[in-house]
């Protein structure tokens, strides 16, 4: 499972940028060296809108399983809501492979064709792997952002970092510890989950197959740098860290089980909690080093799509009020645009927290580096 259709919390309502991230830039101005994307030779702007945009016929939407199956997914509402902003067109869903962004890839390589015309779920690492893969800029269309106008609601902050501009973020999540105050402190540093009093307490997942799992390992890269990272872990290790395969196993299978105080998981960990009726106490949020890790989502067009001006009209769709409200409340995450352009319950901004400080490893320093840091970790820690 890509993503969990419930996310975790600590710290505050208002959403913040990234810090060290890239700030989005305005796409709508002109270079005075170039055309509209800035570009100095003057390319023509991709996919161009046609004076009688075709909006008719079946898109095909890839994502991953709990955007569309669980307790009360986004992806049913969205495509009733589409559908609906567009009668004469049929929102069909399709299910990420469990080969994830590799199944594509591969695909890609061969010169096998591709189905779906929208990805919807792109992480930053997943734009890496495609670069790392096939050629640069691959698999995915420049996006043409004229043809978006919501586009310009983005926060700034939440720019994925790809050079080709194949990718808008529709929402975001933070990486934290969820624990339960009851059993354990909250820790304050990485530090502190090496001390006596976090033996045998932390649950995390495995970077190999976890969104989450590979997202605290870019954490403690950024913290530890890429030659202090596996001295980390093999002192969490020896601390009695427990990983396992996904988010579902570690959270639904044994932290909800009571098996262990604290996991690796969402700073919207209490607007789950809460609704579902669970005690607050073990739904504390721990932000270490008083940060988060930024795990933005995106969208993109695939570069073969055959229902292009559908989906074009689908990510402005996806970036509207009403479907950046339900996406974040349904899936527990925080809205990709700024606060005025959605309007959130009560209840999510209460439970809802943002780190007060928000740390990403970005595009460029992942590319060529991220499959090598999981396979050493992998085969020093996962195997173990």
């Amino acid at each position: 499972m890509r993503r969990r259709t419930f996310v975790g919390t600590l710290g505050g309502g208002a959403i913040a940028g990234f810090a060290g991230c890239l700030s989005r830039e305005d796409t709508d101005d002109e270079d005075e060296n170039g055309d509209a994307n800035g570009d100095p030779n003057g390319d023509e702007t991709p996919d161009p809108e046609p004076e009688n945009p075709d909006l008719e016929g079946t898109l095909e939407v890839v994502t991953y399983e709990s955007m569309v199956d669980g307790d009360n997914p986004a992806g049913p509402w969205l495509k009733d809501a589409f559908e609906e902003a567009y009668p004469d067109a049929e929102l069909e869903w399709t299910r990420l492979p469990d080969q994830g962004i590799n199944h594509y890839i591969n695909s890609a390589d061969q010169g096998e064709s591709i189905d779906p015309d929208v990805y919807l779920g792109l992480n930053i690492d997943d734009l890496v792997t495609v670069d790392d893969n096939l050629s640069d800029g691959g698999l995915f269309r420049e996006l043409n952002t004229g043809r978006i106008e919501r586009s310009g609601r983005i926060r700034d902050g939440l720019d994925m970092g790809d050079p080709h501009d194949r990718v808008l973020a529709y929402d975001t999540g933070y990486i934290s510890l969820v624990y339960d105050e009851n059993e354990v402190d909250e820790p304050q540093t990485f530090e502190d989950l090496l001390e006596p009093a976090y033996e045998d307490a932390l649950i995390a997942q495995n970077a190999q197959t976890s969104d989450p799992g590979q997202a605290f390992l870019l954490w403690t890269i950024d913290a530890f740098g890429e030659d202090g990272y596996l001295d980390y872990w093999r002192d969490l290790q020896d601390n009695g860290v427990r990983v396992l395969d996904s988010w579902n196993d570690s959270y639904y299978g044994a932290y909800m089980n009571e098996e262990r105080p604290m996991i690796v998981s969402y700073s919207t960990d209490q607007v789950f909690a809460s609704a579902e009726g669970h005690d607050l106490s073990r739904h504390q949020i721990g932000f270490l080093n008083d940060q988060g890790y930024a795990n933005p989502e995106g969208m993109a067009i695939f570069e073969d799509a055959d229902q292009l001006d559908l989906a074009y009209a689908f990510l402005d769709f996806a970036l509207s009020n009403d479907a950046q409200a339900e996406i974040a409340e349904r899936n527990v995450q925080f809205p990709a645009v700024e606060d005025e352009h959605v309007d959130l319950d009560e209840e999510f901004d209460q439970y809802a927290y943002v780190p007060p400080e928000a740390v990403t490893v970005g595009y460029d320093d992942l590319r060529g580096n991220v499959d090598n840091w999981v396979d050493e970790w992998a085969r020093e820690i996962a195997s173990q």
